[in-house]
């Protein structure tokens, strides 16, 4: 008779691609990168974006989840947004590159009633990690991000890693980085 001990921790990953992600075979999935349709409410923007390690190296087999309101600032609920999905995934490239085609979100109210800047909930899934990371991307010209509660907490120096750049009038940036000098903010879910 053998002794069993206790199973090891794993890491997420790797993916079933063909059942998260399968846009890649040809599939239709059940989230797509696709988060808003033509006629939802709000202004259309692309997010583009890296994921890459605390060498600087591109994470080929990522994937990343939103989840955002409208540009009302409304969650998805189908009575009054039906053309808005709120939800998104995709998986990063052999170069570590997503993208996301939505609406900016509009102001979210908080728990205590104070408003939340526009922002997206971001969560990072990628091998060597035992869980999801949760992080929250905001839009660099984005007035309410200095009476944000949340980004408020964040230390000065590390907001940056929150804020994603304007590249084009209807685009942003968002890099994730997920460790090392320059590391996304992540919060504890």
């Amino acid at each position: 008779m053998t002794e069993r001990g206790i199973t090891p921790s794993q890491t997420v990953g790797p993916f079933f691609a063909y059942c998260l992600t399968p846009e890649a075979y040809g599939t239709r999935g059940i989230a797509s990168s696709e988060v808003a349709t033509a006629d939802a409410a709000g202004t259309r923007i692309r997010i583009e974006g890296r994921v890459i390690d605390g060498a600087g190296e591109a994470v080929p087999d990522a994937m990343i989840e939103i989840w955002q309101a409208d540009g009302e600032g409304r969650y998805p609920d189908h009575a009054a947004n039906a053309a808005f999905r709120g939800f998104g995934r995709a998986e990063t490239d052999a170069h570590g590159r997503f993208a996301f085609t939505t609406v900016k979100p509009g102001p979210v109210p908080g728990a205590d009633g104070s408003a939340h800047a526009p922002h997206i909930a971001v969560s990072v899934f990628a091998r060597g990690l035992l869980n999801r990371l949760a992080t929250r991307l905001y839009f660099e010209d984005e007035p309410a991000n200095e009476t944000d509660p949340v980004l408020a907490r964040v230390p000065a120096e590390r907001r940056a890693t929150l804020l994603a750049r304007r590249t084009a009038p209807d685009a942003y940036a968002f890099d994730i980085r997920l460790q090392g000098e320059g590391e996304t903010v992540f919060f504890e879910i």
